[in-house]
């Protein structure tokens, strides 16, 4: 079963080599121009890149066959990858910036004529990969690097205003400035990749799918008296779960029950992974009796049984 990370790796390895050029030409002009603004994007693009290749590793890996001991296969190593990736973007943005500020204060020379050539390149190659990116969003680890690239394009226009600026004026902070900038554009989508492959580890609630809503829909299908221990998370980016403890009234049929409750999921809330358990009302007393019995196991009294 392919995930839609598997069915844009493609564009997500011509993404990484373009992002992989963009970072050579950032690292040699960089250097030569001594402009922290270019390193900082190279540092930048480097995050971004090593991210990209881990979403690749963990796409590949995550695709092969399954086994007993990992009935999911590995999927989750695609969420491992973005949480990785977000972690390396925010310490990097941290070092630049306590660059950025001793630059500020003593402001080195600057050659303004590669900043303005350099980013010209990396402005048209990250737009190139934005176009091979964007169709692919549905995925984490692609819609990551989508977020990355386009962290990358500002972060090159930054460069490209820094070099102008010099250019015309001779203020040589404007290249620490841009730094900042860079830093500054790199920690908010960090922030948000980060809380997001952390409530997929958590096995948070989808925030695509309202968990009221699906209980709604459980309880209207004919032949159900009452859902209980409803739960819904995410595997990987795209394939969402539901489990629930469906009870069935005396003119219920399971066949067609789970029929209907497998339709309403996959065409109502685009859930194709679902389990239920079906039950009778006399074994929820029954189930809640050993419950109580279990958390009381010396009470006298008559356990409380809830209601279907």
């Amino acid at each position: 079963m392919s995930t839609p990370a598997f069915e844009r790796r493609h564009a997500l390895a011509a993404a990484a080599g373009i992002s992989l050029l963009i970072l050579v030409v950032e690292l040699v002009a960089g250097f030569t121009a001594n402009s922290l603004a270019l390193l900082a994007d190279a540092t930048h693009v480097f995050a971004d890149l090593s991210g990209m290749a881990v979403a690749l590793a963990a796409i590949w890996i995550a695709n092969r066959v399954t086994s007993p001991e990992r009935t999911y296969g590995l999927y989750r190593l695609e969420i491992l990858a973005a949480t990785a990736n977000a972690l390396l973007l925010l310490a990097l943005s941290a070092v630049i910036l306590v660059e950025a500020l001793d630059r500020l204060v003593h402001p080195p020379a600057v050659q303004p004529g590669w900043l303005v050539g350099v980013a010209i390149v990396a402005l048209a190659g990250n737009l190139v990969s934005l176009r091979l990116l964007r169709p692919g969003r549905a995925s984490l680890a692609v819609r990551g690097a989508y977020l990355e690239v386009l962290g990358d394009l500002l972060g090159a226009l930054a460069v490209l205003v820094a070099g102008a600026v010099i250019v015309i004026t001779g203020l040589q902070s404007a290249d620490a400035v841009a730094s900042i900038v860079i830093a500054g554009l790199i920690v908010p989508r960090a922030v948000r990749l980060l809380r997001e492959s952390t409530d997929v580890l958590l096995e948070a609630t989808p925030r695509d799918v309202d968990l009221d809503e699906v209980r709604h829909h459980i309880l209207d299908t004919p032949g159900v008296l009452a859902v209980h221990d409803l739960h819904a998370w995410t595997i990987t980016s795209g394939m969402n779960v539901v489990s629930a403890h469906v009870v069935m009234g005396p003119d219920g049929s399971p066949g067609a029950l789970l029929d209907h409750l497998g339709e309403c999921l996959s065409g109502d809330f685009d859930i194709n992974h679902s389990t239920f358990q079906l039950e009778t009302p006399e074994h929820v007393l029954w189930e809640a009796h050993h419950e109580a019995a279990a958390q009381s196991p010396s009470a006298t009294e008559t356990p409380q049984t809830r209601s279907p």
